[in-house]
């Protein structure tokens, strides 16, 4: 139990990194709530928290969508009061070669990776309670592609590039409130996200997803994915008190893929 049972708000969280972050803030005993777009996995994801003892709720939103990020902030600070602690996880893949990449493809990655991280956190510091706070922890999930170029993903890129960038502009603007800023960068990690962009590269490339695999671990030191857990452990530590001097970093959490 931390020493302070906060509230939390994480998006994407049902499934991957997002569900992984969701269970060690619940474990660590914080109040949990919830956002992701399909209803089923929600609901099902609060039953699962709740059957494991924890303070959890949730609520259906599109992060590309500014209203339902309004309304979420309102839902969750009536069901648990303000908002401490703002993981936003959301995000989605995406790519391909850039001079077929359409005007659709590239406006919702940066939508739902870069837009809403910048809307959601508007929201939590200007009605969910968070600012004029003395403690308070954004952690916004980036990537290691949000510090290089990842070949046939410029939109995916240039996004995760901006939300480093986000990071550390609003942790310096906060840097004297008490509450930090930080990034986490995951590189590869074993998730339905990345199983959907195995085969991306798969047909990119003509070969296979077991080829693409070995291609992928091949460029990783420690020759293996991360997992889910290991990600939500710099979460964990990153909203936690011993963390306080952390902010506007960008952390990776990558096998040793970027050591930079």
């Amino acid at each position: 139990m931390p020493a302070t049972p906060r509230t939390a708000l994480v998006t994407g969280a049902t499934s991957g990194i997002g569900l992984a972050i969701a269970t060690t803030l619940a474990e660590q005993g914080h109040r949990t709530f919830i956002a992701a777009r399909s209803p089923d996995a929600v609901a099902s994801t609060v039953d699962r928290l709740r059957a494991q003892g924890h303070d959890a709720a949730g609520a259906v939103a599109d992060v590309r969508a500014d209203d339902q990020l309004r309304r979420l902030v309102e839902t969750a600070t009536d069901t648990f009061g303000d908002i401490e602690i703002l993981v936003n996880n959301a995000g989605r893949s995406g790519g391909g070669q850039t001079s077929r990449i359409d005007d659709a493809l590239w406006d919702d990655i940066i939508e739902t990776n870069l837009n809403s991280v910048f809307r959601l956190t508007r929201h939590v510091l200007a009605r969910g309670g968070l600012e004029g706070k003395d403690w308070g922890r954004i952690i916004n999930i980036a990537s290691t592609a949000g510090k290089q170029g990842v070949l046939l993903a410029a939109p995916y890129s240039a996004s995760k590039h901006g939300v480093v960038g986000f990071t550390k502009a609003l942790g310096k603007e906060l840097a004297q409130t008490g509450i930090t800023v930080n990034a986490v960068c995951p590189g590869y990690v074993e998730t339905p996200m990345a199983e959907k962009v195995r085969a991306g590269y798969a047909a990119l490339w003509n070969t296979s997803e077991q080829q693409v695999l070995t291609k992928f671990n091949a460029n990783i030191p420690l020759g293996r994915y991360s997992t889910p857990g290991e990600v939500a452990g710099l979460v964990g530590y990153l909203a936690s008190d011993p963390a306080a001097s952390i902010t506007a970093q960008a952390i990776n959490v990558c096998g040793g893929l970027g050591n930079f």
